[in-house]
C-alpha cells in the first residue's frame, strides 16, 4: 500500500498530486497513484503533440474512426486541461489553452474540430461544443486554485474562468435553463444527458455570481428522470439515450441534414454515470444517488470484465466493436457505483480493468482520456478544489 495524500503545498502548487482526499459519501478501490502517474504519463505520450498546433501543444485523436487521424477536437483540449491540472502539469495546462485560444468561433468559444495540420476546421468543423466548454470552465477554476495568478497566459486563470463560463451561459444555455449541445444549435427538443455536469453548475453559480446556474442545475436532473420512463424501457438501469427531447423521448432527428442521431447508450451516454456520481460524491446530491444507484446495480449485475460498448436502452448488448472493451464505458460505470460500499468489489474491479491502459477498443485517445479520469475520480483526485484547503 502506498502511503496517501494529501501532499501539503508546494512549489508554486496548492494541490500537487496526489491529494487521495476520499469524499464520506463514497467508497474508493484499493488504488495506488503510481497507476494512475502512469497512465497519466502514457495518455500525454500518446496524445499530446506540437504538430500542427501553431507553436502550442494539442490532444490529438489517434485510430479513432470517423474524421481525419490526428486531428483535434474541443473535448480532447477540454480532457487535457482537466488531467493536467490535476497532475499539477502547469505547462501542459497553458498550452493546450492557448491552442484552444487559436481557434474561437463567433462566440469567442473554441471550434469543435481541427484539421490535424491545424489549417482549418474542417467540413463541418465550425462551432462549438458544450460538454468540451463547459469541462474547460471547470479546469480553468481548478486551475485558478491549483496556481493562482496566470501562469503564462496573459489573464488569470479566474479571469478567463468567470468570461468562459459567461460564454457558456450566454450562447450554450435554452432560456436560462437547459444546456444545449453547442452555441450554434439545439433547444427543448435536442439534450444530450451525458453533457450535464451538476456539480460544475453549483460552482459555476458560486465563481461568477450567476444563480441561474441552479436552474441549469435542476433542469439537467429533471431531464435525466424524464429519460428514464416505462416506454425507453430503461427506469430501473439508468441507460440513458444519447440524444432526446428535453422530455425524455429518443429523438434520432437532431443532425440537421445529417445522419441519424443514436438514441441507444454508446460512446457519449457513457460518461453519464461518471458526471452524475462525481455530483455525488462531491455534494451528497440525493438525486444523483438515485441515478447512479439504477446504472450500479445494472452494471454490477454484469460484472466489470463483461461490460460492453454499447447497449439498447432496455439494457440488452449492443457493442459498437469487436475484439475488447472500452475504458469510456467501464470506468464511468465503476465511478458512478462508488456511490454504495455494496458494490465495493465490482469498484475494484472496474479499476483494476482500467489501470492497464488496454480497455482501448473504443479509440486510444477516448479510452485513454477516461481511463486517467477514471482513476483520477477512484483515487481521490478529482477533487472541487473551491471546496477544500490546500494544507
Amino acid at each position: 500500500m502506498e502511503p496517501r495524500g494529501p501532499t501539503p503545498a508546494m512549489n508554486g502548487a496548492n494541490f500537487p498530486f496526489p491529494q487521495n482526499r476520499h469524499s464520506p459519501n463514497c467508497s474508493y478501490p484499493n488504488y495506488r497513484n503510481s497507476d494512475v502517474k502512469a497512465a497519466y504519463d502514457k495518455w500525454k505520450a500518446d496524445t499530446v503533440t506540437s504538430d500542427g498546433a501553431k507553436g502550442f501543444l494539442r490532444v490529438k485523436r489517434t485510430k479513432e474512426p470517423g474524421l481525419e487521424p490526428g486531428s483535434t477536437v474541443s473535448e480532447g483540449i477540454a480532457y487535457g486541461m482537466i488531467l493536467s491540472v490535476y497532475m499539477n502539469d502547469q505547462s501542459l495546462f497553458d498550452s493546450l489553452w492557448k491552442y484552444e485560444q487559436s481557434f474561437l468561433g463567433k462566440n469567442g468559444l473554441m471550434d469543435w474540430y481541427i484539421r490535424a495540420d491545424g489549417s482549418d476546421r474542417g467540413e463541418n468543423g465550425v462551432g462549438a461544443a458544450s460538454d468540451a466548454d463547459e469541462d474547460m470552465a471547470w479546469a480553468l477554476v481548478m486551475a485558478d486554485r491549483q496556481w493562482g495568478g496566470k501562469g503564462s497566459l496573459g489573464d488569470t486563470y479566474l479571469n478567463i474562468a468567470k468570461h468562459q463560463i459567461e460564454q457558456v451561459y450566454n450562447t450554450e444555455i435554452q432560456d436560462d435553463k437547459l444546456l444545449k449541445p453547442g452555441d450554434s444549435w439545439g433547444g427543448w427538443s435536442t439534450a444530450n444527458p451525458s453533457y450535464f455536469a451538476p456539480s460544475y453548475y453549483r460552482v459555476f453559480a458560486k465563481v461568477s455570481g450567476n444563480n441561474k446556474w441552479n436552474d441549469v442545475l435542476q433542469t439537467s436532473y429533471d431531464v435525466l428522470a424524464k429519460s428514464l420512463n416505462a416506454a425507453n424501457k430503461n427506469v430501473d438501469n439508468g441507460l440513458v439515450p444519447a440524444w432526446c427531447t428535453s422530455d425524455g423521448a429518443p429523438n434520432a432527428g437532431v443532425f440537421q441534414n445529417g445522419p441519424a442521431s443514436p438514441t441507444h447508450y454508446q460512446y457519449d451516454s457513457c460518461r453519464t454515470p461518471f458526471r452524475i456520481g462525481l455530483d455525488y460524491c462531491q455534494t451528497g446530491e440525493p438525486r444523483a444517488q438515485s441515478y447512479v444507484a439504477k446504472t450500479s446495480q445494472f452494471f454490477a449485475g454484469i460484472g466489470a470484465k463483461q461490460i460492453v460498448d454499447g447497449y439498447n436502452l432496455d439494457g440488452t448488448p449492443r457493442p459498437e466493436f469487436q475484439g475488447g472493451q472500452s475504458a469510456a464505458f467501464v470506468g464511468p460505470a465503476a465511478v458512478g457505483a462508488m456511490s454504495n460500499a455494496s458494490y465495493s468489489a465490482f469498484v475494484q474491479d472496474g479499476y483494476d480493468g482500467v489501470k492497464g491502459m488496454n480497455l482501448l477498443v473504443g479509440g486510444t485517445y477516448y479510452d485513454e482520456s477516461w481511463t486517467v479520469l477514471s482513476l483520477l475520480m477512484m483515487s481521490g483526485n478529482f477533487l472541487d478544489y473551491t471546496a477544500i484547503s490546500p494544507l
